[in-house]
This record gives structure tokens, C-alpha cells and sequence, in this order.
């Protein structure tokens, strides 16, 4: 496990860090006033990454808390993977001007793959995409509206591209920490040579210790993001480590 990486999520809405339930904005919990502070405490605590969305966002159809998002920046040192309402290039050319490490493109991903590409082209080692799967389909725009492509023929339109990592999310778990589908992540990771980042539905180290078994099998399976597991305090730094046998 020395190459896989657990990357704790911030969700912003509105100015603070929250958690929703299956996407569903009406299911909001908000875990903290001060996102700044929380990053804060991510990189205190030892992890490698900040994974950050932009809710608003996503909704939106562009960003929408940009000054708190650089504040994030300015004010950790941990890299930074960005989603949530970034669709064109000159909205990936801002954030990678601003700092952030990897960008996240889902909406974009699924109606314009060929931007994708180009973007890749242009920042190299820079854009992720994201697929967000509900019963084996796209969603897109904050999963407000579903697809009619399948998250395997999308990830397929990738390869060879350049593509840092994809982040493979199952909406129908997403919150409700009744474990991650690591089937159907894994499955992905079969069938691309991307990387594979897990989402969605992670609540205990049990639920770590099953994804585990799966990277023994496919190497490209990168990491896994941590929400409300953390929040809520399921999760504890202390089990990660033990978990990673490294620092998060």
C-alpha cells in the first residue's frame, strides 16, 4: 500500500465544509463554519492530499467559491485535486495558475471529451476526471441529470490521453458509509490503464481493509476518498496509519 493514497474531502456550500447524502443538497450537514481551518487540520493530521468540491459549483455550472478555495491554498501546502463546476479551458487555466494540482472534470468529461483531451494536452500531468455512477450510468451537473452512458464506455474514451487519474464515485453510496462498490471500482480499473481513485460510501477500516484485497489485484487502483467518515469520527488518523503503514 506504500503508493496508495487516502485523500479526505472537503465539500464546500455556501462557504463551509459540508457532507450530503447521495448528492442530494437537501441532505446537507454542515461539519465546519471554516474550511481554511479544516484543511488546516487535514495537513496537520498527515494526509497527502486535500480532495476539495466546489457544490456550488457543480450546480452552478461554474465556480462559485473561488476566494475560499485559494485561501485553502495560500494557507496549506498540501496538493490540491479541484471539481465542481469547471467546464471550459479557461477555467482550468485559472486554477492551475492559482495552485491547484490536479483539476476534476466530470460534466465536461461526459458532453465534451474532446476539450478533455486538449486540456491534457495543454497542462500535462494536470486533469482528472471525474465519473459519477448511478446503476452503471453517468450523472452530471451536481448529479442533477442522468446519462445514457455507461461510467465503463466513458472511461474507455480516455485512455492514452493522458489523464492523471479517474475518480469513480457511486452516487448510490455516497454519504450513507455502508461501505464503497469496489466491485464496480475495480471492475473500471480492469478495463483502463488510468488510475483509479475510489468514492463514495467509505465508513469504517473495515470497509479499507476490503479495498485492500483489491488493490493486491489491480495495480491501477490509486487511492480512495474519505468524507464523512472522518467528520464524524469513525475514521481516526491513528487507524489510517496503522492501516497505510506510512504517514496518510
Amino acid at each position: 500500500m506504500s503508493n496508495f493514497i487516502i485523500y479526505p474531502a472537503i465539500d464546500l456550500k455556501d462557504g463551509k465544509c459540508v457532507r450530503l447524502i447521495q448528492g442530494d443538497i437537501k441532505k446537507k450537514t454542515v461539519y465546519n463554519d471554516d474550511p481554511v481551518d479544516q484543511a488546516k487540520h487535514f495537513e496537520n493530521s498527515g494526509f497527502e492530499w486535500i480532495h476539495i468540491v466546489d457544490l456550488d459549483g457543480a450546480f452552478a455550472g461554474k465556480s462559485q467559491n473561488g476566494k475560499l478555495i485559494k485561501a485553502i491554498i495560500e494557507n496549506t501546502n498540501l496538493p490540491i485535486q479541484l471539481g465542481g463546476g469547471i467546464r471550459d479551458l479557461q477555467a482550468i487555466s485559472k486554477w492551475v495558475e492559482t495552485g491547484v494540482r490536479r483539476v476534476i472534470l466530470g460534466t465536461v468529461a461526459l458532453n465534451n471529451p474532446e476539450l478533455v483531451k486538449e486540456a491534457c494536452r495543454l497542462f500535462p500531468n494536470t486533469i482528472t476526471v471525474g465519473i459519477d455512477s448511478r446503476n452503471g450510468f453517468v450523472a452530471v451537473e451536481g448529479w442533477a441529470k442522468q446519462s445514457k452512458i455507461k461510467d465503463l464506455d466513458l472511461a474507455k474514451k480516455f485512455e492514452d490521453s493522458g489523464v492523471t487519474a479517474i475518480i469513480h464515485t457511486d452516487i448510490s453510496r455516497d454519504g450513507l458509509l455502508n461501505g464503497p462498490n469496489i466491485k464496480a471500482s475495480a471492475n473500471l480499473s480492469s478495463i483502463v490503464r488510468i488510475p483509479v481513485i475510489i468514492s463514495g460510501g467509505v465508513g469504517s477500516i473495515d470497509d479499507l481493509e476490503l479495498v485492500k484485497k483489491e488493490v493486491k489485484k489491480f495495480s491501477n487502483l490509486d487511492g480512495i476518498i474519505v468524507g464523512k467518515a472522518l467528520y464524524d469520527g469513525r475514521l481516526q488518523i491513528n487507524m489510517l496509519r496503522n492501516f497505510l503503514g506510512k504517514k496518510c
